[in-house]
């Protein structure tokens, strides 16, 4: 089947939604003392198809005998010598920074413990989940596994298999002032004094006050004063400050093209520019400098161009526009990962990339 694909930044630049439109505080950033928190615990996986533990390992043959004998069926350790079909594993759950409340569910990731080899088609017992040694329980989870890679058999999910029983707070008291840590992805003095200045203009236009109540302390950090008028309902204040747009702060951030390998996640901050290039991809083929051409027909099949305006002079295209081309052409995410790899060891994006952390 032909593709034919012909992306114009002119018309991207009339519809193409806005990165940065409708972004908040909330979006980027924390108050300080605020994490994730992770809550942990064992448990046994069932209905493996001889892919488990070997029975003789007492590491998994007690926990499972235990099982049994809670549920009417006692057994020995020496009656589960022959079984194959459970695993032991570590269940983990991560807390959002935000805190959560009792009810609330979560995804949980299922890790092999022993010598088990898939856990496919397996199905977690209830069990508990705890935030450290000797803490109460704060969690259970349980119900049938997913492999999220079906090269990595060992690790397993269960989308939201992790129902709370206590709510965890992350939350600090606030009191007369409290700071606010901006994402480092985000960070730089331009956009954290910008957005200090944002919170400033969002309050004052409110609250009809003229002194200010935010300042940049650094690249990162900003305190927020708490007013005397908002002293009695500081949690609600926090809450609106938070909400604050910071829409054209953001616009002030160094460009830089941040890739997490694990999700395919690709965030690009600032106005990053690709100088022209040509990119051939299997049997794809990407023309960063080329001209509009008459029709379908004038075009190779699985050709994709970003191509400037008539007349304009520049020998650039924006990096938005290139991965609206790979995702025309259906280029998967870790590949696109791949390709703007080689576009910056080339010299040819023009921008820092950061992939899973590192430049």
């Amino acid at each position: 089947m032909r593709r034919w694909i012909v992306i114009g930044i002119t018309l991207l630049a009339l519809s193409a939604f806005d990165t940065y439109a409708g972004k908040t505080l909330l979006e980027i950033s924390r108050m300080k003392g605020q994490g994730a928190s992770v809550v942990q615990g064992l448990g046994l996986v069932v209905g493996l198809n001889s892919t488990g533990d070997s029975g003789s390992e007492l590491v998994m043959a007690r926990p499972l005998a235990e099982a049994l004998k809670k549920l009417g069926n006692p057994v020995s350790v020496d009656d589960l010598s022959s079984s194959k079909s459970v695993a032991l594993v570590m269940v983990t759950c991560q807390i959002p920074r935000e805190g959560a409340k009792t009810d609330d569910q979560f995804d949980v990731t299922v890790s092999v413990l022993n010598s088990a080899k898939s856990l496919e088609g397996g199905t977690l017992l209830i069990s508990p989940m705890i935030a450290r040694p000797g803490s109460p329980v704060y969690a259970f989870a349980q119900g049938l596994l997913m492999l999220p890679d079906s090269g990595i058999p060992t690790v397993a999910t269960i989308p939201k298999g992790a129902q709370l029983v206590r709510d965890i707070n992350t939350t600090p008291k606030i009191s007369g002032s409290f700071d606010i840590i901006i994402d480092s992805s985000f960070a730089g003095w331009g956009a954290t004094s910008t957005i200090a200045s944002e919170i400033d203009q969002q309050y004052l236009l409110t609250a009809r006050r003229k002194q200010p109540i935010a300042k940049a302390l650094d690249a990162r950090t900003i305190r927020v004063t708490v007013p005397s008028t908002e002293a009695d309902q500081a949690a609600s204040f926090f809450g609106d400050i938070m909400q604050t747009d910071i829409s054209s702060a953001l616009r002030k951030l160094p460009a830089k093209v941040i890739c997490d390998t694990r999700s395919g996640i690709i965030v690009i901050t600032g106005d990053v520019e690709v100088s022209a290039v040509v990119i051939r991809h299997k049997d794809m083929s990407i023309n960063t400098a080329a001209a509009q051409l008459g029709g379908p027909d004038a075009q190779p099949t699985n050709f994709a161009a970003v191509y400037t305006p008539d007349g304009a002079e520049t020998d650039t295209t924006r990096l938005d526009d290139l991965i609206a081309a790979f995702d025309q052409l259906d280029i998967p995410a870790i590949e696109q990962i791949n390709i703007l790899r080689m576009l910056r060891k080339s010299g040819k994006l023009q921008a820092r990339l950061i992939v899973d952390g590192q430049e």
